[in-house]
């Protein structure tokens, strides 16, 4: 949830379904904290806002009691979301997953990203010869070729050098691009000081 979005306690949250009709049907909803404790809310009433959905909850009567609201997570239990089509998933399920690249085990997905495009982003994160790393896979019809969520297993089929792009520098490369910028930085002190 973002925060308040009015003076007597509603609050403003960011659509990551693809029901929010289910808003109408649902009183009982649960709110996780970043912390992970988690408060019980009944929902009053909802509409829908400039591409964000305005909730009223029961004891939330004031801006001060909305703010306590902000940055949960809404969440339902598992046994009451609804059956999705082939080739969907939620979030959740993603979360653990093992993403392959034409075979090869890229890492494990720590997270979802929205709003970068169409196609939501996963956080695929690894450690390799103790560097960490991190790269965003697009969750696309186009590039996935099998998800098992079941099974924890994801193949992709990604456009070659994607994830070359996106993998860190190696020490030798940070020390390229360092000492390139200090060239570039003092070859243009040097214009400066011709002028």
């Amino acid at each position: 949830m973002l925060g308040p979005q009015g003076r007597r306690g509603e609050v403003a949250a960011e659509l990551h379904t693809s029901f929010p009709q289910r808003f109408a049907e649902r009183r009982e909803l649960s709110a996780m904290a970043a912390d992970g404790s988690r408060r019980e809310l009944q929902l009053e009433e909802h509409w829908f806002h400039k591409g964000h959905v305005i909730l009223k909850f029961a004891g939330v009567e004031s801006i001060s009691d909305a703010e306590q609201l902000a940055g949960m997570e809404l969440q339902i239990p598992a046994e009451q979301r609804p059956e999705l089509e082939d080739g969907t998933a939620y979030v959740s399920d993603l979360a653990g997953c093992e993403v392959f690249n034409r075979g090869a085990l890229i890492g494990t997905v720590a997270d979802v990203q929205f709003g970068a495009g169409e196609a939501p982003l996963l956080v695929v994160r690894r450690t390799t010869a103790g560097r960490d790393e991190e790269f965003l896979v697009p969750y696309a019809s186009e590039f996935l070729k099998r998800s098992d969520v079941a099974a924890k297993r994801i193949e992709v089929e990604l456009p070659e050098g994607l994830l070359e792009l996106q993998a860190p520098l190696n020490e030798e490369e940070r020390q390229r691009q360092k000492t390139e910028a200090e060239e570039t930085r003092t070859a243009g002190e040097r214009r400066r000081g011709h002028k």
